[in-house]
């Protein structure tokens, strides 16, 4: 008779976090197990501090969520086998040398690394260097300009630091006691070398830190070790083994595609959108260089070929800048408003730095327009409209570059996360790259983490019975290219708007 198997995903964004328990019948290997299910425990803010002039995660109130989760499932008697955390990337905790935490950490948006990065590449090693090592695309808040930047205001968490955790990782930390470093969520950093799968002592060394700070470096489907004696006081469980999952989210969504084979790319859309191929080795050359694109660690030894498109920020942050009565629309109706409104009226590059961190989301949008002579959006409808549009494209341009740094025919795309619900930026998508769009599975995270946590259970034996077993506990919402000649024009007036921005 085949046993019901609970595991428990703790899934941290940048906005909000859940705990979620996943349920399987366990089964051998040789056969297929039966369909993953999952249920939400709780559900709760990641609330970003402003305090003197800098941004904080508060990671004790994400402790005390997770321990709220794990005790709502001992009081509901459910014999979890094990459990998994997976959150945002980049961001990490300083330990002292007494086992405390030195002071929240600081937030990937703290302005201090606004001018961190220029400054790193002007003074320490060049873009080119830290490239060839790392094969990480530029962005001022990645991990290695983070901690330049501490270091240069001489902070007093990381010069009394015994340790540096990520963040998933202090969270396991926390429950066990136990330090790691998990691939994954270290290659996000820009301090490790995906070819040896280690932090790079130069890099290291050029920010005056050393090797040894870090925890030992653990592949996803690693048990780090078991709750501590106070964690099961306090949950009411017993020595309940914590995992290391894929610990940044991307990871985790990526090992969740429900492709059939290695002929895909993936859009992970949400607020940020991760465009890109699954790959054996890093790509790491002159082209890749030149565009920018970035090879994070990926289950089982790949690597995630991926370029960051800015994504449902520009419409997440619009929203939050209209009248109350547009605020109160559901999001199909306010995104099918969008759909009476001229097509490629006007268009933007969803990447460029206007649109980073400014004051007014809609006020930078309508300068854009100005400045490239279109006509400027007025209205709900008319922003979003620009939105869609223009992000349909630059999804596009980034994947014909992946065709390019592909070795294998790329037809097919598939759309995970909150943004696969999007039909409208779904189907623009699927016209736009000329591509078969797959959409779904919106809660492609969790189930890579739980599926990890499966994985180390021996309940499934590599990622591919993993994305079987997704796909047979999913249904994907497939849409075909249409309009090709209009989304060809369109795209050309894309890049003359882009280029005339540059100019």
């Amino acid at each position: 008779m085949k046993q019901q198997e609970y595991f428990f995903a703790v899934d941290l964004g940048a906005t909000s976090g859940r705990t979620i328990i996943g349920s399987i019948q366990d089964s051998p290997l040789t056969s297929q197990p039966s369909p993953l299910k999952l249920e939400e425990v709780t559900r709760f803010p990641n609330n970003l501090i402003e305090q003197g002039g800098h941004y904080y995660w508060d990671i004790h109130a994400l402790y005390f969520e997770m321990i709220r989760g794990l005790k709502e499932v001992a009081q509901r008697g459910l014999n979890i086998k094990s459990i998994g955390i997976d959150t945002w990337g980049v961001d990490f905790v300083c330990i002292g040398h007494d086992g405390a935490i030195l002071r929240n950490p600081r937030a990937y948006r703290d302005p201090i690394t606004f001018e961190a990065m220029d400054d790193y590449l002007h003074h320490k090693l060049s873009p080119r260097e830290v490239y060839d090592v790392t094969g990480i695309q530029f962005m001022h808040f990645n991990s290695l300009f983070q901690l330049y930047a501490m270091q240069r205001e001489k902070n007093s968490a990381l010069e009394n630091a015994a340790k540096i955790l990520f963040v998933p990782d202090a969270l396991s930390w926390m429950l066990t006691g136990k330090e790691v470093c998990e691939y994954t969520i270290a290659s996000t950093s820009q301090l490790l070398d995906p070819r040896t799968k280690e932090l790079d002592e130069k890099l290291l060394a050029s920010i005056g830190l050393s090797r040894e700070m870090f925890g030992p470096m653990v592949q996803p489907g690693t048990v780090i070790g078991t709750l501590t004696e106070e964690v099961q006081r306090l949950t009411g469980l017993g020595p309940v083994p914590v995992v290391a999952v894929a610990g940044h989210d991307t990871g985790s969504a990526v090992a969740a595609v429900p492709a059939k084979d290695e002929n895909f790319a993936y859009l992970s859309s949400g607020t940020w959108s991760l465009m890109g191929i699954e790959t054996k080795d890093a790509i790491i050359n002159d082209l890749s260089y030149e565009r920018n694109f970035t090879n994070e660690g990926g289950v089982e030894g790949t690597t995630r070929f991926l370029k960051n498109i800015c994504g449902m920020w520009l419409y997440e942050r619009c929203r939050l800048e209209w009248p109350e009565e547009v605020r109160k629309l559901s999001h199909p109706e306010l995104q099918g408003s969008a759909m009476s409104v001229e097509p490629f009226r006007s268009l933007i590059n969803p990447d460029d730095d206007c649109f980073a961190a400014p004051k007014s989301m809609t006020t930078a949008i309508q300068q854009y327009c100005r400045d490239t002579r279109q006509p400027v959006p007025e209205t709900p409808a008319e922003f979003c409209r620009c939105i869609f549009d223009s992000l349909a494209l630059r999804y596009r341009q980034v994947f014909e570059w992946l065709k390019e740094f592909a070795n294998f025919d790329l037809n097919v795309l598939h759309i995970i996360g909150g943004g696969s619900l999007n039909k409208y930026l779904n189907q623009f998508t699927a016209n736009s790259t000329g591509a078969t769009v797959l959409a779904g599975p919106q809660e492609c995270t969790a189930l890579g983490n739980i599926m990890m946590q499966a994985k180390a259970a021996g309940i499934v034996a590599d990622i591919w019975q993993m994305r079987a077993l997704i796909a047979a506990s999913t249904q994907m919402v497939k849409y075909e290219p249409q309009d090709k000649a209009q989304w060809d024009a369109a795209f050309d007036k894309y890049l003359n708007v882009v280029n005339k921005k540059r100019e």
